[in-house]
């Protein structure tokens, strides 16, 4: 913690009410006083006093509420990871000192791919709700990027993230290798064989993701690494993977994508077909902020989440 996260942790702890807290983080959740006010069973009028003691309590304006639009300020945003960690760290411990730590009402906050909170997360989930029911999730879905900054800002506890360029507020735990695989309507001709040399690709309208994108960055430095003379036609360029699947399926062209992002199951239209020469794959594994401590429901859930993956990936 350094010395402006003691400082607003000092003034917080001294000068407010924990419903303050829980305030200030429902009104940004919501972007709206009167969603958060609903939620959080208060009136408008006594919202905006929780609000405004806690701003008086911080000495500075926290939130911007004009007609069109709730923004925190920027102070405000910065606040904010330091509050909900608070809030979730307090909530923890009452419920750990009355003994229902882990069974009722405990929280486990995390920042996952897209694609491996679709596909992967929901079984782990299941199975660790069995054990320890009643436990909430709160699950950010979010780009490569945007995920190691919500752990680097102490957002979320940890996260599940493509493993790239190596950060010293972060720590990684390599989880799997995720293979770039192309997909392709049954009914194209690049879908007759079970594999194909990224050659193979040329001349075909390719569907890739944005240059802003972990995974795009992770394919072109693969390929450069190669050194092959690879002249690809990226031809469309989306934001999300799932976008790129609808293109496919319409036979605007063929996508280059990571396994983990493609139907799981046998597709009526969509095929998949390894690419090799060269095998370019993504590392995925844990992201967490080093020195950071996890409450006991996340650490619970992150053993099981490392047991499940390494099971359902073996060889």
């Amino acid at each position: 913690m350094n010395c402006k996260e003691f400082h607003y942790c000092y003034a917080m702890r001294n000068n407010f009410e924990f419903l303050d807290l829980r305030a200030f983080l429902a009104v940004l959740e919501f972007s709206s006083f009167n969603e958060a006010a609903k939620h959080l069973n208060l009136s408008a009028p006594a919202l905006s006093r929780r609000i405004k003691a806690f701003e008086e309590a911080v000495g500075a304006q926290l939130i911007e509420r004009t007609t069109r639009r709730v923004a925190p300020t920027p102070i405000g945003r910065e606040l904010m990871p330091l509050v909900r960690r608070l809030v979730d760290e307090f909530e923890e411990s009452i419920l750990s000192i009355s003994d229902l730590g882990g069974r009722h009402r405990a929280q486990v906050t995390l920042a996952s791919l897209p694609t491996a909170a679709f596909y992967f997360l929901p079984r782990v989930i299941e199975a660790f709700n069995t054990r320890y029911p009643g436990i909430r999730f709160r699950i950010m879905d979010l780009s490569a990027n945007e995920g190691l900054d919500a752990v680097a800002n102490g957002e979320v506890e940890f996260g599940i993230n493509i493993i790239g360029a190596l950060r010293d507020d972060l720590k990684f735990t390599p989880l799997m290798e995720d293979p770039f695989v192309l997909a392709c309507r049954r009914d194209h001709p690049l879908a007759a064989t079970s594999s194909l040399p990224w050659s193979a690709l040329q001349g075909h309208p390719l569907i890739g993701v944005s240059n802003k994108s972990g995974n795009r960055a992770v394919l072109d430095r693969a390929l450069t690494m190669a050194d092959q003379q690879l002249d690809l036609n990226w031809f469309y360029e989306v934001n999300h993977l799932s976008t790129s699947l609808g293109l496919v399926e319409t036979g605007l062209g063929v996508s280059v994508l990571p396994r983990l992002a493609t139907p799981q199951r046998e597709h009526p239209l969509i095929a998949t077909v390894k690419l090799v020469d060269p095998v370019v794959t993504r590392s995925i594994g844990l992201v967490e902020r080093r020195g950071a401590r996890l409450s006991p429901s996340a650490i619970r859930f992150r053993e099981m989440l490392v047991n499940e993956w390494h099971g359902s990936h073996e060889p």
